[in-house]
């Protein structure tokens, strides 16, 4: 019956409540105005004579207005905030003087007291049956929405708080903070927690759920509490980033699932910025792959640093539309005033990029382009090998001629001791810039290497994240396999960082900190998500884990160098590789021998020179090439020769 009221009354148009709130306040102000005076005269018979009656209802009329030019009744009740408590506390303040000065124009007896009681009794009657009626309204709600803690007690958490508070779905039901002077104490009328004892306040408060809303800048153990937010049994999640909320990718309350990479363990890498914008700022830059992962991420990195123009460089259609589509608007809403392209290509046409840097004066590219899942680069061998090493060729030749200044390779750590033909590619690729490198000077290149990238769109974090939304099973190849793991800002930063650092022909690694055992990734992300492990010893559990078995080319553990003598840099956090390389006249023999391979569709051939190339590959399987295997290599003789007509893009097009 009270809900129905409730929702009777707010159906109710704007200008009813309005002229309600009016009215009301009108009857309070009267009652506050006797109240005033009866308890100054100790008589709660009281009754105003004619010169205080006028005084009174002049003292009530300008309070009205007065409250109006405050815009108090603009103000939403269900919503009410502070500005409103401190609305009335002005409003109440130039009313009690309006009753002095009314007193005083009608010659009314005003008792000097009775203004301050006056005013007291106005503040209490009108203040709190807002808020008491706010609270009616709310709380049919409270009861449907979820509970939730918030770890943080700074600034975010308590914007975090508020704008939950006014939403349908969470309510906050407390804070948990990591400063310790904040325990046991009240912030906005919600607990605050110490995080040692927060599986102890999930319990009391009934939380459901608990939302990060740490500070950019706090100092925080994540190793320590990725292990304290573990043993939880309920669904760990995070807000947007500070940076995020600045540029309006994101709102406060735009909850989402726990970022791993927040938690790994390590600092973020830190870039020089002022080394990188020296490289990037006014210059001309162009981005092969713009629409991939790393490729569009390094995009909004260096849409930052200011550079006069920007080339997006990609194949797939949607994906350059998509990334365009949104730096544009990054563009245009920060006034970079960076001129922008968007255009279609491949980087195994080589005179296709080449007309696109000569036509942008293009300084600097960052070559992102390659096919880099390791299974499906297994099972298309040539294609791999097309758009992995002659498309880093090609690019490269290309960005010589046009006479580029800088020319970066993004590389992998699968490129050491590879034994896929992704990672054997790669390696080969990096071969191809060390010999270019030795062979002219007017393009320095180098190459930056690194480890898994999460977020990716070969990464195993949005996989695993839809096969528990799915109820699992989680799929882990291994239980002993292993990665190196960054973020993909990292990995932008550490690109842009060796481009500005390059010499000619180097290779630069990260120090990654420890690996991560996928296993126990998966582990993670499944108490993280407020499920249990299904096991032997846990059969009532949630999710299982299961081992496929490793997959065609795969390894247990990824290494980042060759050599074991890595030589530092000026950054702490970023080696370079003393690398093997070839002769350029060696390396253009074994390059025309593989673009013949190609144009015979010979996988087997393929795979045999990428063995006795410098690059360390060493498959651990047979050649699971789909065509190869189902009988393409029987018509090796398929007409060399028209596929040479057709101008197959293993040919160096010059």
């Amino acid at each position: 019956m009270r809900n129905k009221v409730i929702n009777k009354v707010l159906h109710f148009s704007r200008p009813a409540k309005r002229t309600i709130s009016v009215v009301t306040d009108v009857v309070l102000l009267f009652v506050a105005i006797w109240a005033a005076f009866a308890l100054r005269f100790e008589s709660f018979s009281w009754l105003p004579g004619g010169d205080q009656f006028w005084a009174a209802g002049a003292t009530v009329f300008f309070t009205v207005v007065a409250f109006v030019k405050l815009g108090l009744y603009r103000a939403v009740i269900r919503y009410l905030s502070e500005y409103a408590f401190l609305a009335i506390l002005v409003g109440v303040v130039i009313s009690s003087i309006a009753l002095i000065v009314f007193g005083f124009l009608f010659q009314a007896l005003v008792p000097r007291s009775v203004p301050v009681l006056y005013g007291a009794f106005a503040f209490l009657l009108v203040a709190g049956t807002r808020f008491m009626v706010r609270s009616i309204i709310r709380q049919p709600g409270r009861s449907s929405k979820e509970a939730v803690l918030i770890v943080g007690a700074g600034p975010k958490g308590m914007q975090l708080a508020s704008a939950l508070a006014q939403g349908v779905e969470f309510r906050p039901v407390g804070f948990i903070s990591l400063v310790e002077s904040n325990h046991r104490s009240l912030i906005g009328n919600l607990p605050v927690f110490s995080i040692a004892h927060i599986e102890k306040a999930v319990r009391k408060q009934d939380a459901s759920r608990v939302l990060l809303a740490l500070e950019d800048s706090a100092p925080v153990n994540r190793k320590q509490l990725m292990q304290v937010l573990e043993q939880l049994s309920v669904p760990v999640q995070t807000v947007p980033s500070m940076s995020e909320l600045v540029a309006g990718q994101a709102r406060i309350n735009d909850i989402r699932d726990l970022e791993i990479e927040d938690l790994l363990g390590r600092d973020p890498v830190r870039p020089d910025a002022a080394a990188v914008t020296e490289s990037l700022f006014g210059k001309s830059v162009l981005v092969t792959g713009a629409g991939g992962s790393i490729g569009s991420e390094l995009c909004r990195q260096i849409l930052k640093h200011r550079p006069k123009t920007l080339v997006l460089f990609e194949q797939s259609e949607f994906s350059l539309y998509s990334i365009e589509r949104e730096l544009k608007t990054i563009n245009q809403v920060e006034g970079l005033n960076v001129s922008l392209h968007a255009v279609l290509g491949n980087v195994v046409h080589r005179r296709r990029c080449e007309s696109v840097m000569r036509s942008f004066g293009v300084q600097a590219v960052y070559h992102a382009a390659a096919y880099k899942h390791v299974p499906l680069v297994e099972h298309n061998v040539i294609e791999g090998v097309q758009n992995n090493v002659f498309g880093t060729w090609h690019a490269a030749e290309a960005a010589i001629a046009a006479g580029v200044e800088r020319f970066v390779l993004i590389s992998t750590d699968k490129a050491v001791r590879p034994t896929n033909v992704m990672g054997a590619s790669k390696r080969l690729a990096e071969l191809v810039l060390q010999g270019l490198a030795q062979h002219q000077s007017k393009t320095v290149f180098s190459m930056v290497r690194f480890g898994n990238v999460l977020g990716s769109s070969g990464s195993v974090v949005p996989l695993f994240r839809d096969q528990i939304r799915d109820g699992g099973p989680v799929t882990v190849t291994h239980k002993d396999i292993i990665r190196y793991f960054m973020t993909i800002p990292e990995a932008s930063q550490l690109v842009l960082q060796a481009g500005s650092m390059g010499k000619g022909g180097e290779v630069f690694v990260l120090d990654m900190g420890e690996p991560v055992k996928i296993a126990d990734l998966a582990r993670k992300m499944i108490h993280l998500m407020g499920l249990e492990e299904k096991t032997d010893e846990n059969p009532s559990g949630d999710i299982e884990i299961i081992y496929s078995g490793l997959r065609p080319g795969e390894k247990l553990f990824e290494e980042l160098l060759i050599g074991d003598d890595p030589q530092g840099t000026e950054h702490p956090r970023i080696m370079m590789a003393r690398e093997v390389s070839m002769p350029w006249d060696e390396l253009r023999g074994l390059l025309d021998k593989l673009a013949e391979a190609s144009r015979e569709f010979d996988c087997g051939r393929i795979v045999t020179m990428l063995r006795e190339a410098p690059t360390g590959y060493s498959p651990n399987g047979d050649v699971v090439d789909l065509v190869w295997c189902n009988g393409s290599h029987d018509q090796a003789g398929l007409d060399a020769g028209s596929a040479k007509v057709h101008h197959f893009p293993g040919v160096n097009q010059h």
